[in-house]
């Protein structure tokens, strides 16, 4: 996937936001809570999302994917994808579907109502 592509699957969830922030990292919130990033590994993309248990466990130690820097060490479960070998597309769109969901989640009724969500 490219940052292009990382940035237009974003765009076409519903009520999303994108900011540029951190070094040029493409940040992607619903609800203004981020559910995925686009930033540099080493001078290629990297893509980060929100995991859910059982796939932090499961993902964590794949090749081309690890605990995300900075977010991951304060407890958070979240991966980052830093090499081709990582996911596919399609897994990685899933994945990165499932964290604007959890995301979505924790919002208020409220807040939810008024994104239409």
């Amino acid at each position: 996937m490219t940052r292009d592509d990382f940035n237009a699957f974003c765009a076409s969830l519903k009520a999303t936001s994108h900011v540029v922030q951190w070094g040029n990292a493409d940040v992607w919130k619903v609800g203004g809570k981020v559910f995925a990033i686009c930033g540099w590994n080493e001078g290629k993309d990297a893509f980060t999302f929100k995991a859910t248990d059982l796939a932090y466990e499961v993902l964590q130690d794949q090749p081309g994917i690890r605990p995300a820097p900075y977010l991951a060490s304060r407890g958070m479960k979240w991966l980052q994808v830093y090499d081709e070998r990582g996911l596919s597309d399609a897994s990685l769109r899933d994945h990165i579907v499932t964290s604007y969901e959890m995301v979505v989640a924790k919002l208020t009724k409220k807040m939810r109502a008024e994104l239409g969500l």
